[in-house]
């Protein structure tokens, strides 16, 4: 399974539904990896594919 989805608003039902598919602490590492690394967030940002 896979899943290609831009980076939601943390407490946003989205991310809950990205962390159902990947598991919460493994979004949450990537999400503090993007920020870290400059990624643009929300509908015009960057993309993630989970794997």
């Amino acid at each position: 399974d896979a899943l290609i989805t831009n980076f939601h608003l943390p407490r946003s039902t989205l991310i809950m539904l990205v962390s159902a598919f990947a598991g919460r602490e493994r979004i949450l590492e990537a999400y503090e990896i993007a920020k870290r690394e400059g990624y643009r967030f929300y509908s015009f940002g960057d993309a993630m594919l989970i794997l």
